[in-house]
């Protein structure tokens, strides 16, 4: 992501890059190590996004977003509203009501976070991205602060009746995102 974004230029498309992650916490790049309460043998990787710490692993879709800002005019506040209202819209899609908190970014259901958003911006150019819970063991929320909110509740599709695989959530969580921004195509 880094080296598409230092490399890239006004040409350049952009891209949204979807994956399954292995056992993970990631902490963001100013993020406080006292939130990771426990030791488990799941790795922390600092990461230059920014956020606190979350944990990403198989049954959660992480999409990568590479947009440049300059070109579809928006700032980061607008980048990350957008990505919220796309995640909101693929639930819906499944019957699921959400909202996002202008205090906590993410998305909630019943004030269980189901969706993280942590971003970098450099050269007017976003990577990093979201995480959507499908289907995944959530129990490695419990070794921290999620976001850096003590005893915030994470939940997933899988605990509101859904019952699909990352990948085809994936395809709605695209077609949103493409709609939010005013895509008329993307790679």
């Amino acid at each position: 992501m880094r080296e598409f974004t230092e490399t890239r230029d006004a040409e350049t498309a952009d891209e949204i890059w979807l994956v399954e992650h292995p056992p993970v916490y990631t902490l963001g790049r100013n993020g406080d190590p006292a939130h990771i309460l426990a030791s488990t043998d799941i790795p922390v990787v600092e990461s230059d996004r920014g956020g606190q710490v979350t944990y990403h692993g198989p049954g959660q879709l992480v999409a990568y977003i590479l947009f440049d800002l300059n070109r579809l005019g928006i700032g980061v506040r607008s980048l990350v509203t957008g990505l919220e209202n796309a995640v909101i819209a693929t639930l819906s899609q499944y019957g699921i009501k959400a909202e996002a908190r202008r205090d906590a970014p993410g998305v909630y259901v019943s004030a269980k976070k189901i969706a993280s958003l942590g971003l970098r911006i450099r050269k007017g150019c976003s990577y990093h991205g979201l995480s959507l819970n499908v289907d995944m063991d959530l129990s490695p929320f419990a070794a921290i602060n999620p976001c850096g909110y003590a005893g915030l509740e994470v939940t997933r599709l899988a605990d509101l009746g859904v019952e699909a695989k990352t990948m085809e959530v994936a395809v709605a969580l695209v077609g949103a995102v493409i709609r939010e921004f005013s895509y008329k195509g993307c790679e």
